[in-house]
This record gives structure tokens, sequence and C-alpha cells, in this order.
């Protein structure tokens, strides 16, 4: 058996000090001869005269020496024996000792059994096969620098870890705006350093399963790959896990299942590493009698291991064919919908209904399902915020450049190319005003305005344009133009809606806001409990954009109190003096989870907009207040 010399290093080293008799080989030098040679040690006389050496080994080894040449040879060579020379004289007439003749040494491994070879080297292996110098560092983890529009990574540099754990487990994902949740997205994704008192790859994971709780699968992906496999944690193995599935790439796990997660129990990590024997050791059949036995004993649900069978299938020569039956099934997982799309499969209609956003968030971004289905999760996405308006746009044209586009969503492409294209500007707002349809799902009235934001922006600002102004300018700000927004600035009657969103939206300052200006808003607020009118005020206090005195006013007669201190107002008001905009981005989307804006109570975005201007983030703080009057 050849065993190279890095392999028989490693071999000697394990098992030094378990096997006896085995010469050590030499290590080779890789300097000029001579120079690593030490100095030969100083002659000490004997008190009584040594015995003739002979030439045998055994006399040549107890021998007392004078000087020991070290011969440096290859590892591949055998090791010749130290010479020695007797420090007596011999005998009057007697003949000089012959020097030993050198001798090589046993082949130890001649006597090792070739699996305990294996074992050891096994054993020796590292975890990860990263050079050092290459490993990642778990100091610093993200993948959205600074340099590209993160936040400074030194913004959690001194957070207390369990802290911020306990912060982000609380994160449930549903925010009732959609500019907070950009902005939480932007904060999760970004490098950051590890919190005091935390693992990096937990601060990996903590933020990836935060991100796919709000359907950022992609994002979500891209934190746990920040990682070095070799390196995960249990909680970045079920992050993992999670985001591999989202992003329908089961085969993105097999390096985590041959390394950290080797012996993970769970019969989904037990699927999971039948499907990596199957595409990564090119072990089609071994993989599938693996998915059979577990059919058998009932590992799992049949749908989930159907979904696997069929998966570790396209990876076998014989291509075998597997019948997925929903029949029975009451549900969707994150497995069965990962592994459908992985495999190019729809769920039914029922199921996906019954999923809801859970499901359209995930397939909106999957390349494998029509771009009907595509379009159609894309109202729920684009007012969520998970997607933009250029990517709506996008999507939308790809639609229209098919040979024969659907027959809903084509009709619906034409008029959006019409409502950007269009000549003349009364055609356009035609256009415009078709897909903003009756507002009769608020999901899809929204998410047309996120449609329609850049069309709404080539729109020239005219008088005789100023009663569709309120749904113009909504339009443009759920795209951040809230320039091209302002422009209507001085065409809007003062007091109305559509005035009260450029004066919290608009990059500057306007003129002073008086009471008078702040009733004639309320006196047209359609809102159940004048909770536009609310949400005006305590924006406008929050920017600082409105006098105290008049703030005081008219928040009397609202019967609103922006005085109250809770503990969460508390905290984020301290994040907000200490000018920290991670801190305050993550408890400012604490503070905005719910189902809608009814959920949402003026104290709480006062608190908000206040504590984001403070920290840096006035343009965000400018968006949601400006969101919270338009969704209302």
């Amino acid at each position: 058996m050849t065993i190279s010399r890095a392999r028989l290093a490693l071999l000697t080293c394990a098992a030094i000090g378990a096997l006896s008799g085995i010469a050590v080989t030499a290590q080779e030098s890789l300097l000029p001869p001579g120079f690593d040679d030490k100095p030969a040690a100083p002659v000490r006389k004997p008190q009584t005269p040594p015995r003739p050496a002979t030439s045998t080994p055994a006399a040549a080894r107890t021998a007392t020496p004078v000087a020991t040449v070290n011969v440096q040879r290859p590892a591949s060579s055998p090791v010749a024996q130290a010479v020695s020379v007797p420090t007596g004289q011999p005998p009057t007439g007697a003949p000089l000792p012959a020097p030993a003749a050198p001798v090589a040494a046993p082949d130890g491994l001649a006597n090792i059994d070739p699996a305990l070879i294996d074992e050891l080297i096994a054993s020796a292996k590292p975890r990860a096969d990263i050079p050092a110098q290459a490993q990642r560092s778990l100091s610093r983890v993200g993948f959205f620098d600074q340099a590209d529009g993160g936040f400074p990574a030194v913004s959690s540099h001194y957070l207390n870890g369990p802290f911020v754990a306990g912060l982000l487990t609380n994160l449930r994902g549903d925010f009732v705006s959609r500019w907070g949740h950009i902005l939480v997205r932007r904060a999760l994704a970004s490098r950051l350093d590890t919190p005091v008192g935390m693992n990096g790859a937990d601060w990996a994971a903590l933020r990836a399963q935060a991100l796919l709780r709000m359907g950022e699968a992609d994002a979500a992906r891209a934190m746990v790959q920040e990682v070095d496999s070799g390196f995960y944690t249990p909680t970045l193995e079920d992050a993992a896990m999670g985001s591999f599935l989202a992003t329908a790439d089961p085969v993105g796990l097999c390096p985590i299942t041959a390394l950290t997660a080797a012996g993970r129990p769970g019969w989904d990590w037990t699927l999971t590493r039948a499907i990596c024997t199957a595409f990564t050791g090119g072990e089609g059949a071994p993989a599938l009698a693996v998915l059979d036995n577990a059919m058998r004993k009932g590992v799992a649900s049949k749908i989930d291991i159907l979904l696997a069978q069929k998966f570790a299938g396209a990876a076998s020569q014989g291509h075998r064919a597997v019948k997925i039956e929903w029949t029975g099934v009451t549900g969707l997982t994150p497995w069965r919908t990962g592994l459908s799309l992985a495999t190019g499969l729809e769920p039914p209609e029922a199921l996906r209904k019954q999923a809801g956003a859970a499901y359209a968030v995930l397939a909106v971004r999957a390349p494998m399902l029509s771009l009907a289905a595509r379009a159609q999760a894309a109202d729920i996405a684009a007012q969520r915020g998970i997607i933009s308006a250029a990517a709506m746009v996008d999507l939308y044209s790809e639609i229209h450049a098919l040979d024969e586009p659907d027959a809903t969503w084509g009709p619906l492409t034409d008029t959006l190319r019409s409502a950007y294209l269009a000549a003349d500007a009364a055609d356009r707002l035609t256009a415009i005003r078709s897909l903003w349809g009756d507002a009769s799902d608020p999901d899809r009235a929204y998410s047309r305005l996120v449609l329609t934001a850049y069309a709404a922006a080539r729109i020239t600002p005219n008088a005789n344009l100023a009663g569709d102004a309120k749904g113009l300018i909504a339009s443009m700000l759920t795209a951040g133009l809230d320039r091209n927004a302002a422009r209507w600035g001085s065409l809007v009657p003062v007091g109305s809606e559509a005035w009260g969103l450029i004066a919290l939206a608009a990059p500057v300052k306007s003129a002073a806001i008086g009471a008078d200006t702040l009733g004639t808003f309320q006196s047209g607020d359609t809102s159940t409990g004048g909770l536009r009118s609310r949400f005006l005020l305590a924006g406008l206090m929050g920017l600082g954009r409105v006098d105290p005195t008049t703030a005081r006013r008219v928040a009397g007669d609202l019967k609103l109190d922006l005085a109250r201190q809770t503990r969460w107002t508390k905290t984020i008001d301290a994040a907000a003096a200490s000018q920290n905009p991670v801190l305050v981005a993550l408890l400012a989307g604490f503070g905005m989870q719910g189902s809608g804006w009814d959920k949402m109570t003026p104290l709480y975005l006062y608190h908000i907009v206040a504590a984001l201007r403070r920290a840096g983030l006035e343009g965000e703080a400018r968006m949601i207040a400006a969101e919270a009057v338009a969704r209302v």
C-alpha cells in the first residue's frame, strides 16, 4: 500500500503514543547542508573505561557517544542510525572496533491494519477543509456592507447579546408599514459586529430566522452563507434548513450535513442526508433505498417522503418516477413548499389559499413558477416591502414580452405600458387609475400604488389634476420619490390629505403649520376615530415640524396624550439618545408589528419617527409618517 509523505506524518503523530518500537522518520530539512547541524557535544572523560563496541546494532546503541551525526534523509528513505566513537583507548595490540553498519528502520506500517490507518486519519481530519488563513471571522457577520448602504458595523459592537437575542426572537415579521419592513431588513442584513456575550454563528442565525419570518428568503440564505460550514451551531443549522427550503434548494444543505449536522436527529435531517447522498456522492440507488426504508417505517408524513423521493430521483440514472399524492394533506409546511418548488410542482390551489401570504412571499421569487403565478403573489409581496416598484415593473414586462400572455395579466401589462409611455398625460393618468382599481382589496390597492410609482412621477403637476394628487403623491412615496411628490405642494389645497402627505414627506420643512390648518385637515378626516388626524399630528411632532404650543393645543382637541411613557418608549428613546441606528431600527420594527395600521397607536408612531430622526434616519422617518396617513 502506497502512503504519501503527508499521510505518513499524520499517521505517525496520531499513533506515536500507542505504538512502540517504530522508528520515527527524520524530518526533511529545507536548509542547505550543515546549516541546521547542532554543534558537537563536549567530550567528557568517563570514570571507567567503556566496553569495547561490537558490530552489532545493540552494542552501537549502548556505546557512550562522543558526537552524534544526524543524517538528513527524505521521509520515504530508511533512517540511518547514529555512528558512535568510544572514548576510551583499546588495549595495546587490540584492533580498532569496526563502526556499526547502518541498519534500516523497521517498517512500522506493515504491522498496522489498513482500516486502523483510515480510522486514525479520519479522526485527525479537521471539521472544515478551509485553511485557517481563509476562514471568515465570526466577530463581524452580514452581507450588506456600509459602503453599499448598510448600517455601520460598530453599531452593534457594545450591545448586550441576551437583550438583542430576545428582541430578534420576538420579531414576528409582520409589520404594519412597508417602509418599516424595508428598514428592518436593512438592519438585519447589514454587516455588523457580534454583540457582547453572543456567538457569531448564533448572531447570524437569529437574523436569518427573523428574515425568514419576514418572507425575505434570499436575504436569509445569504446570511447563513456568511458563516463557514464547519462553524455552524444547532441554531444556525435550523436557520439554514429554513433558508434553503424557502429558496427551493435542498442541495445547499449538503455541506452542513457532511460536517456539523452529520448526526442531527429529526426526520427532516434524515431525509436531507439521503438527498445529499444522491446528489453529492453520485449514489442515487442507495439514497432511494434509505428513503424507501423511511417510508416503510413511517419516519415522516407520506407526502414529505414522496417529495424527497421525487427530488432525489433526479440524481438517479434510472430517473425513478414518483407520483405526488396530495390527498389527505391538510396544510403546507416549509418542507412541502420548498420541495414542491424544487421539483417544479405547484401545490394545489386550496392549500395555496390556506397558506396565504406565507406561500405568496416564496412564490413571487420562485423562477420555476409561471409568470402569472408570480404576478399574483406580487401583490402581497409588494405591499409588504419584499419587492420594489422596479421589480414589479420588470415582472409585468416579462409577461408583456410573451408571445401569448396570460389572459388575466396580459391586458394589465398593456395598461401598465400605457401608464408609462402614452403620449398624452390624460391617457397616462387614465391608465394609472385603471391599475389602481376600486381599492376593495387593501393589499392589492397598495401594491398597485407601488406598481405605478414611477409612472405617477412622470405626470407633470397641474392644477387641473389636483383631484388625483392624493393618489399620485401616495404612489410616488411608496418608492421614496419625495422630491417629485413635493412638486405638487403649491397646487393642492392647504389642509387636504394631499397637503398632509407632502407636509410629512417633503425633504425640507415647509411653512409654519398652524392650528387652523390642522383643524381643516381634521374636518375632512373620514377615518375611524380620527386616526388619520392623530397620525398626522404624531408624525409632525416626531419630525419637529409643528410648534410645540400648537401641538399641545391640537392634541388636546384630539384627546391625544403623547407624553405617556411605557417600557418600550423609554427603551427606544434611550437608543436614539445613544445615536445607535441599528438598535433604533430594530426597536422601531418591534413597535410596528401588526396586521394593519388600525393596530398602530399614535403614541408609538410619534416615538418611532422621533427616534429615527435623532438617530440620523430622517428619510425613513418621513416615509413611515406619510405612509401612516396614506394607508388609514
